[in-house]
C-alpha cells in the first residue's frame, strides 16, 4: 500500500489517493470487525508515509478516523490508533499542528486508558507531539488555554501527570508565554498539591516553583486575578497548600505593592487566621506578609476600600486565635493613624465589636482594645460616646465590671486624662437609676479618683 501510494504521489493523481484514503476509512477503519480496524488504521499510516512531504493536503482525511478509533471499546484498536498517529505524526510534523486540539483531547482521555499497553503507546505518542509542537510556529497557547483550564480538576492521576507534563514543556518554550495565562490554570495546579500521590505533589510543586522564579523576573504580571485564588487557597485543610498560597502572597505583596491594592482586604482575611497556624512556617510567612501588607500606605479611594479591610479586622476580633485577635487590634490601630477620618467613618460598624472585645479572656488583648478606644476618643464627641457605651455596657455584663471594670477605667485614665475619665464618669452616674450598679461604679470611681489626686 505505501508503494501504491508513493507511485501515485510521483504521478500526482491525488485523486486515486483520496479514493484509497476513503476505502481505507469506510471499509476498514470503521468496519465492525476489529481487525478491519486495526488493518485500516495500518494503512492510514502507511498511505501518509507514501505521501510523505505531500501528506499535508490528505490530512483531513486521514487524521479523523484515527482519533476516531481512540473511543474503541477494543484495546487492541486503541493501541493501534496510538501507533497509526505517531507514524503520520513523524510524516506530517508541523502540519500536524492543525489536529492539536483533537489530538490533546483524546491524549489527555488515553493517559488514564484501562489498558497499560495503551497508556504506553500514548505516552510514546505524547512526547513526539510535544516535540512537534515545541518547535512549530503555527501552535497557538491562545487556543490551547481553553482546553487545558477545563480539564485542570481533573482528580484522575494520570490526567494530571499528563496535564502538568503539558504546562512544564510549554512553559519551556521561550516563544509562548505561559506565565500570560497562568491565572487560567493556577487554581489547578495549587489542588494538585494536596494529591494523594507524591509524585503528583512533587511535579505541581515544582512547577509553581518554576512560576514564581518567572513572575519574579517578569516586568508585568497579572497579580489581581492570581490574588483571588491564593486567598481561597490560603484556607485549604491542606498544610502544604497553604504554605505554598501564603509563601506566593508574600512574594506578590512585595512585588505587586499598589497592583494589589482592590484586593489588601481579601489578602488581609487570608493572612490573619494563618498567623495563628498550627504549622509553624506557616505563621512566620504569614506574619511576614502581613508586616509588608501593613507598611504599604495607598490613597483611599484609588481601589483602596478602608471599609472592607476594617471588616475583615473586624470579623478576626471573633477568631479563637489569640494571635490573630490581636493581630486584627493592629491593623485598626494603624488604620486609625493612617485614615483617621475615613475610619471613624466606620465607627458604627466597628464599635460593637471592640465594646465586646473588652470582654476578651486575654488581658493583652483587652489592653489593645483599650489603646484602640483611647485613639478613638481624642474628640470631645467622641470620648463622651465612648464613656457612655463603657457604663452602658458594664451595665449589661456585671462580670465584666467586677473582673476587668478597675483594669479597664485604670487603663483609659493612663491612655486619656484621668481627671477628664472621673467627670465623665461621674457626670454619667449621676442620673443612674440603678442604685445598685451606681454603687458598684462609685466604687471604681474612688479609684479614679485616688488616681487623679496622686496625679
Amino acid at each position: 500500500l505505501e508503494g501504491v501510494i508513493k507511485n501515485l504521489t510521483a504521478l500526482g493523481d491525488h485523486e486515486r489517493i483520496s479514493a484509497i484514503i476513503n476505502l481505507l476509512t469506510h471499509e476498514f477503519a470503521l468496519s465492525p470487525q476489529a481487525n478491519h480496524r486495526k488493518g485500516g488504521l495500518i494503512g492510514l499510516a502507511a498511505a501518509t508515509v507514501g505521501l510523505a512531504s505531500e501528506a499535508a493536503q490528505h490530512l483531513e482525511q486521514i487524521v479523523p478516523p484515527v482519533l476516531n478509533s481512540f473511543t474503541d471499546q477494543d484495546s487492541r484498536v486503541r493501541y493501534y490508533a496510538c501507533e497509526a498517529l505517531y507514524n503520520i505524526a513523524k510524516v506530517a510534523r508541523g502540519d500536524f499542528i492543525l489536529f492539536f486540539n483533537q489530538i490533546f483531547d483524546a491524549l489527555c482521555k488515553l493517559s488514564a486508558d484501562s489498558d497499560a499497553n495503551v497508556q504506553s503507546a500514548a505516552h510514546l505518542l505524547d512526547r513526539l507531539v510535544k516535540d512537534i509542537v515545541t518547535e512549530s510556529d503555527q501552535f497557538s497557547i491562545e487556543e490551547f488555554i481553553p482546553l487545558l483550564r477545563e480539564r485542570m480538576n481533573v482528580l484522575n492521576p494520570y490526567v494530571r501527570q499528563f496535564l502538568v507534563g503539558w504546562i512544564t514543556v510549554l512553559d519551556s518554550v521561550p516563544d509562548i508565554d505561559m506565565l500570560g495565562f497562568l491565572p487560567d490554570f493556577l487554581d489547578g495546579l495549587f489542588n494538585m498539591l494536596s494529591d494523594s500521590s507524591h509524585e503528583i505533589r512533587q511535579q505541581a510543586d515544582s512547577a509553581l516553583t518554576e512560576f514564581l522564579q518567572e513572575i519574579k523576573n517578569s516586568p508585568s504580571v497579572d497579580y489581581g486575578r492570581m490574588a483571588e485564588i491564593l486567598v481561597q487557597r490560603a484556607d485549604s485543610t491542606d498544610e502544604f497548600t497553604r504554605l505554598t498560597a501564603i509563601t506566593w502572597m508574600n512574594e506578590f505583596v512585595k512585588l505587586g505593592g499598589e497592583q494589589l491594592v482592590s484586593y489588601y482586604a481579601d489578602i488581609l482575611g487570608a493572612i490573619l487566621p494563618c498567623i495563628s497556624d498550627k504549622e509553624e512556617k506557616i505563621r512566620v510567612v504569614a506574619r511576614e506578609t502581613n508586616d509588608e501588607l501593613r507598611e504599604i500606605t495607598p490613597v483611599p479611594g484609588e481601589g483602596f476600600d478602608i471599609g472592607s479591610v476594617l471588616t475583615i479586622a473586624r470579623r478576626e476580633l471573633s477568631s479563637e486565635w489569640e494571635a490573630t485577635r490581636l493581630e486584627a487590634l493592629h491593623w485598626m490601630a494603624v488604620l486609625l493613624e493612617k485614615y483617621r477620618t475615613e475610619v471613624i467613618s466606620f465607627l458604627d460598624d466597628i464599635f460593637p465589636a471592640l465594646l465586646q472585645a473588652l470582654s476578651d479572656p486575654s488581658d493583652e488583648v483587652v489592653l489593645l482594645v483599650l489603646e484602640v478606644h483611647a485613639c478613638i476618643a481624642r474628640e470631645p464627641q467622641h470620648f463622651r460616646h465612648l464613656v457612655v457605651f463603657l457604663v452602658h455596657h458594664f451595665r449589661m455584663d456585671n462580670s465584666l465590671l467586677e473582673n476587668r471594670g478597675t483594669l479597664i477605667l485604670r487603663r483609659l485614665c493612663v491612655l486619656l486624662d484621668a481627671e477628664k475619665v472621673y467627670r465623665e464618669l461621674s457626670t454619667i452616674l449621676e442620673g443612674e437609676a440603678d442604685l445598685d450598679f451606681a454603687s458598684v461604679m462609685v466604687q471604681v470611681d474612688a479609684v479614679l479618683l485616688e488616681i487623679c489626686e496622686i496625679e
